[in-house]
Order: structure tokens, then C-alpha cells, then sequence
């Protein structure tokens, strides 16, 4: 992952505005608070009051060889933002764990025609700013800068040249190559990092989202900078790519960008739908003995894909289940009543294919078993009862009292547009989601629940002392 960032005191004034990425799988993370330059001026500073909703006119069309390009003209800022998907993430590494990962450390490294430090000191001194980063069913690639032809036309050039020619030198390579052995060692060291990638490994097996999307430190080894070309070569095509822009441009201007960036690259043909993940048979337990007072907890299993129609309901019901804070039942039960931790939290992650349903805590080493007991017992009574009316309501409002806000940043709206794009998501996305937040019923959340989700057969994954774990 890059960010090449300008000097230039004015232009750093804009780019400083908060940059909100997809996260690892489409959904919208926003990093800090957002400023005064990057959100909606009309937004209420009043405790609780409601936020305005920004008007979103998303236009879509192909360009001429098959690329799919959203885009929303925005005047607020003089600002463009270009954001390129390719379904390219690490579920396309096949046996090269890592693969997708050090093509995007490395795309900026250099082309035919222009060096790293080329690259760097063009894009300092537009003012632009650029990002490179793949996750699991994802590969993105983001382009930030002013919207006067001055610097738009010239960051555009450098830009297309980094997508469709990069070189992938060797120097460069060896490099990131032992900077990425370094990342490994470090992950050994996190009992939160060796959860997750245990986790992943136990939930998935076989299927391509089993390994992490850094690859492994035996895995690096094997891969040679050919591989980095062929991965390119294969991926990097428009019939492959998704195209989402926001900004102070004309549609016509808009229509001209994208029409330059996909006539760049071949035409190829779509990656191939991922395959669906085969259930767990059984309730499976794996722990990693590591010397750390606290142990890392996750509990979950395969659940959903990102176009399944219980989307909404999971999303209302998680969020009064762990996704809500201080507020969830999980938080109330393990935190609030018993201190067993400092925070406990679930999650629902749709991807191309069944994406996970995590539940995560840290807590003392030993009261793991008290914990896992408690987020059984409330994960069934969630599933059997369902939620209250009372905690609907809550849940609805703080999911719709905080959605004006997701969308008041031009990054914020951007990642949204690439998410629709590249999970084929309706273009009334946007202006339809307040209407099915509002629609989900108990019934609708009892039965999503009872629909992706089985207690009895869930992974759980501990890893910190020893301890006697039943797999209850």
C-alpha cells in the first residue's frame, strides 16, 4: 500500500481532506475524523440532530471496450477521485500466496518510460495523490487530484502509464520483497494477527479466501517477478475492471477519462465468479498456544455473498447483536455485566462468494471459557428469539442517523460507487438504502439469522495460554 502526497502547502490543505478506502471487502472504512474541506458545510455540529442527505446522481455506461465506469458530479471540491477495480484480489494468488499483494506494492515502481522516483516527484508536485492496494476479492487503484487540466491531464498520463505498463524491476522487487519478509515476523508476534489468519485457514480450507492476502513468509520465497507480469497480464484487462469517479468535471470529461484509461488496456475477459463455500459439517475448535496474558477469541462461519436479499436484515440484526457498540447485546453481557473484556464485537462481511460472520474479543486467558460460554448462549438466544421491537428502532436509528455522513465525503461516496460496481449492486443503491433499512421487520432478522447462521456448527479459534476450552 502507497500514498505518494505533495509539499506544496495549498494543494496539501485538499489532500489532507480524509481518504476513505473499500475495506479488505467492499464495505466503507473512514479513517479519522473528517474535515472541513471534505465534508457537506450543512452538516448539523448539534448533538443528535439529523444530517441532510447529500444528492447522489450516479451515472453508469461501458466504456468502448467493456469497462463498467460510475460516476457522480460533485462541485464541493475542485477535486477528482478515480478509483480502478479489478477482480484481482488475493483469491486470484491460485498457489503464489501474496501475489496480488506485491503487485500492488509494486505497480508504482517504475514503466517503460518513467522511474519510481519519477513517478513520485511527478505526482508530488501535481499534487496528486495515488494508492495501490488488494484484499481478498478486490484490487484497487486510486488517483486523487484537482480538477484543473493543469494538473488533471498530466496526473491522468502518469496514472494510466502505472496500470497498464508497469515494469515490476528487480530492485525494486528485492526491496519490497524483504520489506514484506519483515511484515511476516511482525505478524508472528500478534496473537490478533495469528487469529485471523487461523481463522481463515479453519473456515475456508480448499476455497481461494483461505490464505491471508500478504502470503506467507515459505510462499513469498517462490515468487519471481515473471509471476508479478503474468498476474498483470491476465487481470488487468477492461473486460476485468470496474471504474468509479467522483469530482468538479463534466460528463463528457468524465466520459473522456475513462475511455482513456480503459483503451490503455487489452480487452481479456472477466476473472470467473468465484466457487461457493462448502458449510462446516460440525463445530470445529483450534487454538494457538501463545505467551500472552489476554487471549484473542473469533467464533463465526461462511454466511453470505454480497448480493444475497438478506443483506439488510443481517445488517440490522448484527448491529443488535455486536456490530452496535456499547449499545449490542454482546457488548452489554460481556463487558458492561461481567468485565470480562474491553471490547467485544460481531461482524458480517459479504463478498463474491459467502463471506464470514465474525464474532471477536480479547479477554483475560483465564476466563476464556466463561467468555465463549457467554457468546454461545447469546448467540443462540439471538437466533431462537430474535430481537426486540425496542432494539430494532435503536438499531434502525443509529444506522440511518450515521448513513448521511458515510456519504458527505467525495472518498467516502467513491468507495461506495466501486463497491456498487464491482458487486453488480443496483444504481438506486444509494437512494434506495434508507427505504430497506426501514422495511426490515423481527421476522425478517429471526429468520436471515436462523437462514446463514448455525451455533452448532460454528469455528472457533483461541489463541494465547493454554487452557482447558471445551468445544461446547
Amino acid at each position: 500500500m502507497k500514498l505518494h502526497t505533495l509539499n506544496i502547502c495549498l494543494l496539501s490543505l485538499f489532500l489532507s481532506a480524509n481518504l476513505s478506502y473499500a475495506a479488505p471487502e467492499g464495505g466503507v472504512v473512514t479513517d479519522g475524523p473528517l474535515t472541513s474541506l471534505d465534508k457537506l458545510e450543512t452538516i448539523a455540529a448539534v448533538k443528535n440532530a439529523p444530517s441532510p442527505r447529500r444528492n447522489i446522481a450516479i451515472q453508469q455506461w461501458q466504456t468502448t471496450n467493456g469497462t463498467k465506469v460510475l460516476f457522480v458530479h460533485a462541485t464541493e471540491l475542485p477535486m477528482v477521485d478515480v478509483r480502478l477495480l479489478f477482480d484481482a484480489g488475493s483469491a486470484r494468488d491460485g498457489a503464489q500466496f501474496g501475489l496480488a499483494s506485491l503487485v500492488s506494492q509494486m505497480l508504482d515502481e517504475g514503466t517503460a518510460t518513467r522511474s519510481t522516483d519519477e513517478i513520485a516527484a511527478t505526482f508530488e508536485s501535481l499534487g496528486a495523490s495515488f494508492h495501490a492496494a488488494s484484499y481478498r476479492d478486490m484490487f484497487l487503484v486510486d488517483l486523487r487530484v484537482l480538477s484543473d487540466s493543469t494538473y488533471l491531464d498530466p496526473a491522468l498520463e502518469v496514472f494510466a502509464d502505472i496500470v497498464a505498463h508497469p515494469s515490476f524491476p528487480d530492485a525494486s522487487f528485492n526491496r519490497i520483497f524483504d520489506g514484506a519478509q519483515i511484515g511476516q515476523q511482525q505478524k508472528k508476534q500478534s496473537p490478533s494477527a495469528q487469529a485471523g489468519i487461523l481463522f481463515y485457514q479453519q473456515l475456508y480450507g480448499n476455497h481461494p479466501y483461505a490464505h491471508p492476502p500478504s502470503g506467507t513468509a515459505d510462499s513469498l520465497k517462490k515468487i519471481k517477478t515473471d509471476d508479478l507480469r503474468a498476474f498483470h497480464q491476465q487481470y488487468f484487462v477492461a473486460q476485468n475492471t470496474t471504474i468509479a469517479m467522483i469530482g468538479d468535471i463534466s460528463d463528457e470529461r468524465a466520459k473522456a477519462i475513462a475511455e482513456k484509461i480503459s483503451s490503455q488496456l487489452p480487452q481479456g475477459q472477466a476473472a470467473p465468479k468465484q466457487v461457493a463455500v462448502p458449510p462446516l459439517i460440525k463445530a470445529v475448535h483450534k487454538h494457538i498456544a501463545f505467551p500472552s496474558q489476554q487471549t484473542h477469541i473469533m467464533v463465526g462461519q461462511a454466511s453470505m455473498r454480497r448480493d444475497d436479499k438478506d443483506y439488510e436484515a443481517l445488517y440490522v440484526g448484527n448491529e443488535i447483536l455486536g456490530g452496535g457498540g456499547f449499545g449490542s447485546i454482546l457488548m452489554k453481557e460481556l463487558r458492561e455485566k461481567r468485565g470480562l473484556t474491553y471490547g467485544v464485537y460481531s461482524s458480517v462481511v459479504p463478498m463474491s462468494a459467502e463471506g464470514p460472520f465474525m464474532i471477536s474479543l480479547s479477554t483475560r486467558s483465564d476466563q476464556t471459557q466463561q467468555s465463549l460460554d457467554l457468546i454461545r448462549a447469546n448467540l443462540r438466544e439471538f437466533i431462537r428469539k430474535g430481537a426486540t421491537e425496542e432494539q430494532i428502532v435503536e438499531a434502525k436509528d443509529n444506522i440511518l442517523g450515521s448513513f448521511p455522513l458515510s456519504t458527505s465525503s467525495n472518498s467516502s461516496i467513491l468507495a461506495y460507487l466501486g463497491s456498487m460496481g464491482f458487486y453488480n449492486l443496483p444504481a438506486d443503491y444509494l437512494d434506495t438504502f434508507n427505504d430497506r433499512i426501514n422495511k426490515v421487520t423481527a421476522k425478517d432478522i429471526r429468520e436471515a439469522f436462523r437462514r446463514h447462521l448455525n451455533p452448532d456448527k460454528m469455528l472457533t479459534v483461541t489463541v494465547g495460554q493454554g487452557v482447558d476450552v471445551a468445544k461446547k
